[in-house]
């Protein structure tokens, strides 16, 4: 948040980050983690890897997600299909809601899920698989 001129905190519209923000501390094993971002890629262990992904603590997809509002059931399937006790998606530069039909036929499968942007997913994703938790992150790509 930034104090604007009359003491207001506003969210500027674009917070610029450094890619070379560490996401974790420690590492856990052999697992996925996502290291860090740059536009149109994120950084999984040392590996850069462009586009949208799924990934799990030991599985690294490539998919095409497109936007958020036209995710719907098949697009998330390679994550659905992993099994995920938590499925984290990431909907790009700024957090969107999923269609309710699809948070609902979600809901039907037993799949807890989550939804933010995808920098704030891939945060989350890290802890997730950090605690042992059965996680999978479906990531549409920051720009």
């Amino acid at each position: 948040m930034i104090r604007d001129s009359v003491g207001t905190l506003t969210a500027p519209d674009r917070i610029a980050y450094n890619d070379n923000v560490k996401f974790t501390l420690e590492s856990t094993g052999d697992a996925n983690l996502i290291r860090g971002w740059e536009a149109g890629a994120l950084r999984i262990n040392d590996d850069t890897v462009a586009g949208d992904v799924v990934v799990s603590a030991d599985t690294l997809l490539r998919v095409t997600l497109g936007s958020a509002e036209s995710l719907d059931e098949a697009a998330l399937e390679p994550a659905l299909a992993l099994r995920p006790e938590v499925l984290l998606v990431g909907t790009g530069a700024r957090q969107r809601f999923l269609a309710p039909a699809l948070m609902q036929a979600l809901a039907r499968r037993g799949v807890g899920v989550e939804v933010m942007d995808t920098l704030a997913a891939a945060r989350t994703y890290n802890v997730l698989v950090g605690e042992g938790r059965r996680v999978v992150a479906a990531l549409i790509a920051p720009s």
